[in-house]
């Protein structure tokens, strides 16, 4: 008589890919790497500084009383997210000149979750970070401000929407950059394409006399963020809510195609 031996039923692998594991492993690499804190205390400070400054020496016959508050305030905002920029393409690009791609992309094979894992924490970071930092300084700018006539408070209309505006504003921008760099696997050539395509090129796009040009510049990236970050309408520009939308197209477009080539291209 003989007996046919059962093999044991295997256990459940432990160390099975989910999304929540993805997600905890982007974020343990980023808020690991020093560069982060360095760069994002960077942008931070440069917005702070500015905006001190800016209060310190604005005098109300300067000229300057067209201007809206939450931008004057905020003005260094275009120092700090280029720190941020610089920071996406980092978190993409990076991995790639140093050859962690590889691993982590060994370790999750379908490959499109690591890119969303990396956009979803770099996004929360620099959306915190940006917004703490504007709901600080324009409080510290108006302590200088209060005698002018650019003294105002969080609770005046619109004030409070721009604060987060500039900040959302940010976000997509440097999520653009994020996207970039996982497109061109280069830190230097992201660098070079977003100055160029972003920040450039709708400037001389602008000077072309074309009326429907000049429509279309409206909806570009750093026109669309700077709409996201003034209290009061801006004359030319688009709507907040246009200048929204045109952002999220334009990240969503990058992410999807970055996306894309990633499944395509090998690591």
């Amino acid at each position: 008589m003989t007996t046919t031996a059962t093999a044991p039923a295997s256990a459940p692998s432990p160390y099975r890919v989910t999304p929540a594991r993805v997600l905890r492993s982007e974020w343990h690499k980023l808020r690991t790497l020093r560069s982060t804190w360095i760069t994002l205390g960077s942008a931070a400070a440069l917005v702070l500084a500015v905006g001190i400054v800016m209060g310190t020496t604005y005098t109300s016959d300067g000229g300057d009383s067209d201007i809206d508050t939450v931008v004057l305030v905020l003005y260094g905002t275009v120092l700090g997210s280029l720190c941020t920029v610089v920071l996406g393409i980092l978190v993409t690009a990076g991995e790639y000149s140093t050859g962690m791609i590889r691993a982590s992309l060994t370790a999750v094979p379908r490959r499109v979750p690591v890119l969303w894992a990396k956009a979803a924490v770099f996004a929360a970071a620099v959306f915190a970070v940006m917004l703490a930092t504007s709901l600080i300084t324009f409080p510290v700018a108006q302590i200088f401000l209060r005698d002018t006539d650019q003294a105002a408070s969080l609770t005046d209309p619109g004030v409070l929407r721009a604060l987060v505006g500039n900040a959302a504003g940010t976000m997509l921008l440097s999520l653009i950059a994020l996207g970039l760099g996982a497109l061109l696997r280069s830190v230097p050539g992201a660098i070079g394409a977003f100055i160029g395509g972003v920040m450039v090129l709708p400037e001389v796009l602008a000077m072309l006399p074309y009326d429907a040009v000049e429509t279309a510049v409206r909806y570009f990236p750093t026109q669309s963020a700077g709409v996201l970050g003034s209290a009061t309408p801006l004359p030319g520009a688009a709507s907040p809510a246009g200048g929204l939308l045109a952002l999220v197209l334009w990240t969503s477009a990058t992410l999807i195609t970055a996306a894309v080539l990633l499944r395509r291209r090998d690591a």
